[in-house]
């Protein structure tokens, strides 16, 4: 059973503070905070379990991350290179001509 009531404090990450700060709870779902109110700005948000959210950079970072895997394709994800049919044996290479 959760100890957490309605006005009790808890840490969380304010986005508009943009720093972790005291949070009065506005509400409560299962059990578990689901609405807090920072008690230094009061702006209402979700509860973020003290998480603060990705940056815009890091989010272009795991985008561009996501396209180059995409581009490796079915090699990236782990699946086996398909087997060449017309493998030139060492031996079988054609010899180049020496200039004069």
């Amino acid at each position: 059973m959760s100890d957490h009531r309605l006005g009790d404090v808890i840490d969380d990450h304010c986005i508009k503070c943009r720093r972790l700060t005291n949070h009065s709870i506005v509400s409560i779902v299962d059990l578990e905070p689901a609405k807090v109110r920072c008690r230094s700005c009061y702006h209402d948000h979700d509860y973020r379990h003290e998480q603060a959210p990705p940056t815009k950079k890091e989010l272009k970072q795991q985008e561009l991350f996501r396209q180059v895997l995409a581009s490796l394709g079915p090699v990236a994800a782990g699946a086996e290179p398909e087997p060449e049919s017309e493998a030139i044996a060492p031996s079988a290479k054609p010899k180049r001509a020496k200039k004069s």
